[in-house]
C-alpha cells in the first residue's frame, strides 16, 4: 500500500476490525476482496480518513483509476492536516492541484516511520551522497578554506551531514520535525544544539532573537518543500554577513516547481536562482549533481551555493537546546 499509513482509529470498533481485516487481504494479494471490505468500512464510517486512504492506493494499484481518486479525495476532506498524504496522491493522478504543499503532520509521519533504517536505506540501498555533494561545492567556492563558526543543518534528520560536516565547524545545529530523526541524531553526539520544530517556525525564532550562523545548509531536504522561495528568504534572515547557504534539490528539465511520481518535488534550475536571487543572496554556485539513486538510475540534482553580503553585526551563538 502506498505510504505505508500508521493506524489511525475510526473510534468505530467494528470499522476499525474491518479495516484491519482489509489490510490482511491486502498483505496476501488479494487486493479486490480488500477492495470491497474498505467500501463497506467506510460505509460504516464515512469520515474515517485512513481507511479511505488505503482504499484509494489499493483501487491505484488495481489499475482503477478514477475509483482512487474519488477514495483519495474523501480522504483528504476527512482529514484536514492530510496526514496520509491523499493531497499528494491527487496531484500525481492529476486529480487535484498540481503542486500541493506537504503538510507538517505528513512530513512528520513519514520521516518518523523511516527513522529506524533510515541511514542503512541511503546508505547501503541509494548510494546517498548529498552531504559530500555539499562538502565539495562549497570547498569550491570558499577561497578561505571550509572551516565555519557556526553551521545551521536545516532538516538534519538522523545526523548524516552533522556527521560530514562536524569536524570544520565550531558550534553545530540541527533541526529536524520528526521527534525520531532527531532522537538518532542525538545519539550520535554531533550537535550542541538540536531541536525538533517546522523549519519555517525554528528559522523565524532565531531570526527574531538575531541569532546568525556562518553557515546554513539543507540536504536533500527541500524535495518535500515546493515553496522554495520562502524557504530561502527565512534562511537569508539567519546568515551572518557573508554567510554561506547551500543546498541540494531535485530537478527536472522544464521551469518552476514539479510534482514527480515519487512524492517530491523537482525545482527546475531558472526556478532555483530566481529563489536565490528573490531572497537578496548571491548565487555562487549552481551545478548539476547526483545525491541518490532511485531503482539504481541516478537522480538529477542541483548543488546550490549562494552568500548573504553585508555588514550587519554577527551575533554570538547562544548555548541552548530547544
Amino acid at each position: 500500500m502506498t505510504g505505508g499509513p500508521l493506524f489511525v482509529t475510526s473510534g468505530d470498533v467494528i470499522a476499525d476490525r474491518h479495516y484491519r481485516s482489509a489490510l490482511q487481504r491486502a498483505a496476501r494479494g488479494d487486493l479486490a476482496e480488500a477492495a470491497e471490505i474498505l467500501a463497506q468500512t467506510v460505509e460504516l464510517a464515512p469520515t474515517f480518513a485512513t481507511a479511505w486512504f488505503a482504499l484509494g492506493a489499493i483501487r491505484d494499484n488495481l489499475g482503477d483509476r478514477a475509483g482512487a481518486i474519488v477514495a483519495w479525495r474523501k480522504a483528504s476532506d476527512s482529514d484536514p492536516e492530510d496526514y496520509h498524504g491523499a493531497r499528494l496522491q491527487l496531484a500525481r493522478l492529476g486529480g487535484g492541484e498540481d503542486t500541493p504543499a506537504m503538510t507538517a503532520a505528513y512530513v512528520r509521519r513519514l520521516f518518523d516511520q523511516q527513522a529506524a533504517s533510515f541511514d542503512e536505506t541511503l546508505l547501503q540501498q541509494l548510494d546517498y551522497r548529498g552531504p559530500a555533494t555539499l562538502l565539495d561545492a562549497i570547498r569550491n567556492v570558499t577561497a578561505t578554506g571550509l572551516h565555519s563558526g557556526s553551521m545551521l543543518d536545516l532538516g538534519c534528520g538522523t545526523g548524516l551531514c552533522g556527521t560530514a560536516f562536524r569536524p570544520y565547524v565550531n558550534w553545530l545545529v540541527g533541526v529536524d520535525i520528526s521527534p525520531a530523526m532527531v532522537a538518532k541524531a542525538r545519539a550520535k553526539g554531533l550537535y550542541d544544539r538540536l531541536a525538533v520544530l517546522d523549519l519555517s517556525d525554528f528559522l523565524d525564532a532565531d531570526a527574531k532573537a538575531q541569532v546568525r550562523y556562518h553557515l546554513v545548509v539543507a540536504a536533500d531536504v527541500f524535495v518535500y518543500a515546493g515553496d522554495l522561495g520562502s524557504i530561502a528568504v527565512a534562511a537569508a534572515r539567519v546568515l551572518a554577513p557573508d554567510g554561506i547557504f547551500a543546498f541540494t534539490v531535485e530537478t527536472h528539465a522544464g521551469d518552476g516547481v514539479k510534482l514527480q511520481q515519487t512524492l517530491r518535488y523537482a525545482h527546475g534550475a531558472a526556478h532555483v536562482g530566481a529563489a536565490i536571487a528573490a531572497a537578496g543572496l548571491k548565487l555562487l554556485a549552481l551545478n548539476d549533481a547526483v545525491t541518490r539513486k532511485e531503482k539504481g538510475a541516478p537522480v538529477p540534482s542541483l548543488v546550490v551555493v549562494a552568500t548573504r553580503s553585508g555588514r550587519e553585526r554577527s551575533v554570538p551563538m547562544v548555548n541552548s537546546d530547544a
